[in-house]
């Protein structure tokens, strides 16, 4: 009877996560809150999933692999990493910090499930890619076919070195995310950084709604895919964009003046990457097991509307 019993699927993610969890992981350096696991965390839970939410130090191989041995998952997701407070400006004092979370803790998760035949997905970033104001109007979208190339910040170095490593891994699932989007006002949140301005980047590029795209990384996970894609929402997403759609749903007296991208490098630490990508790769994977993923506009409205039931 035992060998027709389903497979117990259990998921070990690596994250920074609230004090009412069963096992708590927290940011060594930022005292960071896990937003983006925690919204995965839910996802799990609504499904009926088992999961365990580590408290591993990612830096320390020696706790990675007691972890992944006393557990023994059949997948890992790795939400751990840093980008700073307030912003990615804080890696450039930061450096050792950046290195040991982004680079030497990135390395152990993928390594040690691969030594253990573990599949993980990588929550990683886009933001190794980057274009003028006057190129980005003419460049085609990168593909994950692209080879990365933008180091202008610590931040950005550190995700570049980290994919260039672990690409080569037969067990990895790399999802590059880039200004995240979610029904909330984190301070995470794209939304959320830009209400805080009165004056925001007249930018377009692209960006990652969550709501929808969480889902699509619990089932490529499932699914054991591999390989690099570009986790971005479909379209390119305008900060003004944004601000007229908070102005319309949550924020009805709005205001706000705009300036060019020089403008911004000119009071920021380090460069910023500035790119659109191309998420057919991963709109085709998904169709695979029946999963669309919404356009740009429709996403955002979705956001936008929880946002004003919410009252926020």
């Amino acid at each position: 009877m035992g060998s027709n019993m389903p497979e117990l699927e259990t998921f070990l993610m690596f994250g920074r996560l609230l004090w009412d969890m069963v096992v708590i992981w927290t940011d060594l350096y930022n005292a960071g809150d896990g937003w983006i696991a925690n919204q995965m965390k839910d996802i799990f839970l609504a499904q009926g999933k088992s999961i365990i939410m580590s408290k591993a130090r990612t830096e320390s191989r020696v706790q990675v692999l007691s972890e992944l041995t006393k557990h023994k998952p059949t997948r890992v997701i790795n939400c751990a990493g840093t980008r700073g407070t307030p912003n990615v400006d804080w890696c450039e004092d930061h450096k050792i910090e950046t290195i040991r979370s982004n680079i030497l803790g990135v390395l152990n998760v993928v390594d040690t499930c691969y030594e253990l035949g573990i599949h993980v997905t990588q929550i990683g970033s886009a933001c190794i890619y980057t274009l003028s104001e006057e190129e980005i109007k003419h460049h085609a979208p990168f593909k994950e076919t692209d080879e990365p190339f933008f180091q202008g910040s610590w931040y950005a170095r550190s995700r570049l070195l980290s994919e260039l490593c672990i690409r080569h891994y037969p067990n990895l699932l790399l999802l590059r995310i880039r200004l995240p989007i979610a029904a909330d006002l984190h301070k995470n949140n794209h939304i959320g950084r830009l209400l805080r301005f009165d004056k925001i980047v007249d930018l377009t590029g692209s960006g990652t709604v969550l709501p929808n795209l969480l889902p699509a990384a619990i089932i490529l996970s499932k699914n054991a895919v591999t390989g690099i894609y570009n986790f971005v929402t479909p379209g390119q997403i305008s900060n003004v964009e944004l601000m007229e759609m908070a102005k319309k749903y949550i924020r009805p007296n709005l205001t706000w003046e705009t300036f060019g991208l020089d403008d911004m490098l000119n009071i920021l630490r380090a460069p910023r990457a500035n790119c659109i990508m191309d998420a057919t790769k991963l709109q085709t994977k998904l169709k695979e097991y029946g999963y669309e993923i919404k356009e740009r506009r429709e996403a955002l409205e979705e956001v936008f509307q929880i946002l004003a039931d919410k009252g926020l």
